[in-house]
């Protein structure tokens, strides 16, 4: 696999509320897996980080990505509409808040064990339409 993408984004209807994560995963910009998740009470901020610890996740235990291990790209470009996290993401911004500064911490063993250069970037949101739709279908069916 020449090229590997991830749309990432997290939500909360109320900052803190009802909060969700949706990512999509695509390798040579075919998809290979979109998933949206219910995560509970959280604020944006923290959904935002959940969404990128659960594709780090799905990249590494997911039994396509045991069976496919070596077709992994040589890195992997995440894109986000949180500009926030990618500049804390990239060291850019100091992380204050104590919760954040855990999550940072569980990104980056997960970064580790894929093995892999991990970039962060920033896109508008309407660039991260998937992403955010799996956040709403989501949080849809927890909340109705």
């Amino acid at each position: 696999m020449k090229a590997m993408t991830v749309f990432t984004d997290g939500g909360s209807r109320g900052n803190p509320g009802p909060a969700a994560v949706g990512w999509v995963i695509k390798g040579d910009n075919e998809t290979l897996v979109e998933k949206g998740k219910f995560i509970g009470r959280a604020t944006n901020n923290i959904a935002e980080y959940t969404a990128v610890i659960e594709a780090l996740k799905w990249l590494i235990f997911s039994s396509w990505s045991r069976l496919n291990r070596d077709q992994l790209a040589p890195s992997i470009i995440f894109f986000l509409d949180s500009k926030l996290v990618v500049n804390q993401l990239n060291g850019f911004y100091k992380i204050k808040n104590d919760k954040l500064k855990l999550l940072v911490m569980e990104v980056r063993g997960l970064e580790n064990k894929i093995e892999r250069k991990i970039i962060y970037r920033f896109v508008p949101r309407e660039k991260n339409r998937e992403a955010d739709r799996l956040v709403n279908e989501a949080l849809d069916r927890e909340l109705l």
